[in-house]
This record gives C-alpha cells, structure tokens and sequence, in this order.
C-alpha cells in the first residue's frame, strides 16, 4: 500500500507572503525599526494635522447647522402668516397664535414663536431663537410685520431687530 499524500500543510510551513514579510523585517536593524509599528512623533504629527483640519472646518459646518435651524423658524413664520390670512379671509380680524391652531415654537423647538400687536390692519410676528441656536447672533430674532397688505421681514440679535438690509436678506435666506 502506499501512502496518500497529505493535502494539509505541515504547521511549520507558512505562505510564501508571509515568509517575504519576516525575512524583510528579519534583515536588518532600520527593517526592524520600519515594522514595528507608527513612531510617537509620527502620531502626534497626524494628530497635529487633523486639529488644524478640524479648526478650519468646524465653523463653517457650524454656520451652516445654523442656516439649517433657522430655516425651520422661516418656515414657521411662513406657515403662520398663511394661517393669519385664512383666518383674516373668514373674519375682520387677525387672530391669536391659540385662534389660529399654531404652536409657540418653531417644530424643532429652535424658536419661539410671539405675536406681539395683533389688530383688524396687521400683526406682528417675534421668533427668537432658543438654545444653542442662540448663537446665531445675527439672525438671533426674526420679525415679519403685517400692515394691510404690506409685509416687512426684518432681524437682529436683539428684539429691536436693526440689522443692515443685506445682514437682514441672509438671516431670511432671500
């Protein structure tokens, strides 16, 4: 009888790769120096460049988190000036935030919502910003006043919104 070869290997026989690998690493003090591994100034160099990376990006993805928040306050003031002039098409009058079925804060809860003056001519609408969204300290209040059918958007950092009109074009996204 003979013996059938084996079509396992031995233990002690490893793939070629690996054997390049060992013998390279093997050779030579610096080859063994290049395998150990990442050197401690090598790593904080990496670290280095992702903080300086970081810094940079960090504000801009900031901004724009704020323009995401304050365009859920614009359409909230939006879907309340449609819901004042239904309200207005039926009776003589503006409403209430109450009357008209809306809430007091934006539906991210990123604003509060305040009708400040409401009468049979107009309405004014006060969203301020809340939490970190307070921040934003351009766009911080927003206001829509509603003469007759005359509208007028304005914002600010405070309640007296003064912006400038091109600070106040950015902070209502025109």
């Amino acid at each position: 009888m003979h013996a059938q070869p084996s079509i396992c290997r031995p233990p002690s026989v490893q793939p070629m790769s690996a054997l390049i690998i060992k013998a390279s690493c093997d050779s030579s003090p610096r080859a063994k120096q290049a395998c150990a591994g990442f050197t401690l100034i090598e790593t904080l160099i990496s670290l280095a460049i992702t903080a300086v990376l970081s810094s940079i990006a960090y504000p801009s993805f900031d901004g724009q988190v704020q323009r995401a928040r304050r365009s859920d306050a614009l359409v909230t003031v939006m879907l309340v000036q449609l819901a004042e002039e239904r309200w207005r098409a039926n009776r003589q009058t503006y409403a209430s935030l109450t009357e008209i079925g809306m809430p007091g804060t934006s539906p991210s809860g990123h604003y509060t919502l305040q009708l400040a003056s409401v009468s049979e001519q107009g309405y004014e609408l006060l969203a301020t910003a809340t939490g970190p969204q307070a921040r934003d300290t351009s766009c911080r209040n927003l206001r829509l006043s509603m003469l007759g059918a005359n509208a007028t958007y304005a914002s600010g950092p405070d309640a007296g919104v003064a912006n400038s009109a091109s600070v106040n074009r950015l902070c209502w996204g025109q």
